[in-house]
């Protein structure tokens, strides 16, 4: 199987720690589908031309995961800062609005979209600013998304025709909004629709049939890009 992550890298910016990690959603999907055994895995973006983005393309380096059709960019990369409460948990608190993210959109050639083709799955997110990509992208492959905590209606009705899985982060939500916002997400035409519970699991619908799974009780260290490694275990497993 191969896969191909279009859209955000950033570094988070441990403040507590003065120290930052290599991140993204997409990045981090790309990164987690290598490890947990995908035959290739491939990631595109926008960098910088700041260390930062260096610090990146080395970690993706050193993980298999190829960037060349990735652009780059005159500006800073995207580089959120996060704080760590005593249970692990990662807050993020801000970071520069005026990075190469925030500047400039991908926009997908024919050359892009005949690469594209040639893989399993597509991976993006809410933070990708891919948008209006996606009906073009829907024609050569397969398309995952992660729509993080974005359930607005009309946002959804522009995604949701054009993707096969969509994820959501939904650990706020009571039983009867989950089922809600799976019910919509079906009938914009999403196949697979999965919601993250934090401490309560996940819940999955495969066209109205639901899924249910609790969690593995574990000592926390940190939560971030648990999210992301969840999306890369279900692609993976399923």
């Amino acid at each position: 199987m191969k896969m191909v992550a279009i859209g955000d890298n950033v570094v988070d910016c441990y403040i507590d720690q003065g120290v930052y990690y290599p991140g993204g959603n997409c990045v981090n999907v790309a990164v987690n589908c290598k490890r947990y055994g995908w035959e290739e895995c491939t990631y595109i973006g926008v960098f910088g031309n700041d260390d930062k983005a260096e610090h990146i393309k080395w970690a993706l380096d050193q993980e298999g995961v190829d960037y060349s059709r990735s652009r780059t960019m005159i500006g800073i990369s995207g580089q959120p800062g996060v704080n760590l409460t005593p249970e692990g948990d990662r807050v993020f608190v801000g970071g520069p609005k005026d990075t190469v993210q925030h500047l400039v959109r991908l926009k997908m050639t024919p050359e892009d979209l005949e690469y594209i083709s040639q893989f399993d799955i597509c991976h993006t997110s809410c933070y990708s600013s891919l948008e209006l990509e996606l009906s073009n992208i829907k024609k050569h492959c397969d398309i995952s998304f992660d729509f993080s905590n974005y359930r607005d209606k009309e946002y959804l009705k522009t995604i949701c025709p054009h993707i096969k899985y969509g994820f959501f982060s939904g650990s706020n939500l009571s039983p009867d909004e989950i089922r809600k916002l799976i019910d919509i997400c079906h009938s914009f035409g999403t196949k697979i629709v999965g919601v993250t519970l934090g401490s309560k699991g996940a819940i999955f619908s495969n066209d109205g049939e639901i899924f249910e799974q609790g969690i593995v009780p574990t000592d926390v260290v940190d939560t971030m890009g648990a999210g992301d490694s969840f999306i890369a275990g279900f692609l993976i497993l399923y």
